[in-house]
């Protein structure tokens, strides 16, 4: 539990991982409303783990292959991984089948990631693009497209790559849909001398804005990097700066490195907590 002073305490409820009651209100929230923020990382998740999600599906394997759920972080014994390289760019197709099946990382995934690349991930100058065919998470349909371009090495000799990412996502229960649209980096800085996932870890910076259910707007902006470990479902620390339309600035802060689902939000002097999906 990250050592943080509750002075208040926001309880979650959470419908198979995803909270979506928030997104139905129509009326203007309260200025200590967390629910832009919860809406947020979880924009934030979806799409960060279609990339994760592609990574590991490549690593292990192509040609029909089902996932090891010895080896596999994400997909899960039901996804069935397919790679076409008489294609070009290349295509990679992640079919998680036309059921909600239980995935490794705890998420209820159905239909398919479609992937395709011009080369390898680690080689400078690959662009890889990730699009959604009847893709659902937790019951949550996703959208969009997201570009991750292999940049090379940085000044620090690490590869990093630009992520853009044009997204909707058809939130659960009739709740409204969710529009998220961002500008990222993505600094490989431990893992890549390897070829194991488990170790790989990235910081993330960059902006990124969108349009709630209730037509409300807001942008966000990382202020100190996101650090994400595969070997954890979720961002275990950095700091976001979110900026709701007509409403104070809020600053979300994953924490001190430990692998949790706690986040902290601080409003007008006032922090909330928060269970991130």
């Amino acid at each position: 539990m990250k050592n943080v002073t509750f002075k208040l305490v926001l309880i979650a409820f959470i419908s198979m991982g995803i909270l979506v009651t928030s997104c139905k209100k129509d009326e203007t929230e309260p200025n200590g409303d967390t629910s832009i923020s919860q809406d947020d990382t979880f924009a934030e998740s979806i799409f960060d783990n279609a990339t994760n999600i592609a990574d590991e599906a490549y690593s292990l394997g192509s040609g029909g292959l089902k996932s090891s759920t010895a080896e596999s972080i994400f997909l899960g014994p039901c996804a069935e991984v397919t790679l076409d390289t008489t294609v070009y760019p290349y295509e990679l197709t992640i079919d998680f089948g036309d059921e909600n099946c239980l995935c490794n990382d705890g998420r209820y995934r159905r239909g398919k990631i479609i992937v395709t690349f011009t080369g390898r991930y680690r080689h400078p100058g690959t662009v890889i693009t990730t699009g959604f065919d009847d893709y659902f998470v937790n019951d949550n349909q996703v959208d969009g497209t997201k570009v991750v371009t292999n940049m090379g090495l940085n000044n620090a000799g690490h590869p990093y790559f630009t992520v853009n990412v044009n997204g909707v996502i058809h939130l659960a229960l009739n709740g409204g849909t969710l529009s998220w649209n961002a500008q990222k980096e993505r600094e490989w800085i431990e893992g890549y001398m390897t070829h194991k996932l488990r170790d790989d870890v990235y910081l993330i910076t960059g902006e990124a804005d969108g349009i709630r259910p209730n037509g409300k707007t807001w942008e966000r902006e990382i202020i100190n990097p996101l650090r994400k470990e595969l070997s954890c479902r979720y961002i275990v620390s950095g700091t976001v700066e979110i900026r709701p339309e007509n409403m104070s600035t809020r600053l979300l802060d994953y924490g001190d490195g430990e692998c949790d689902n706690i986040a902290t939000i601080l409003i007008d002097g006032v922090i909330y907590t928060i269970f991130l999906h």
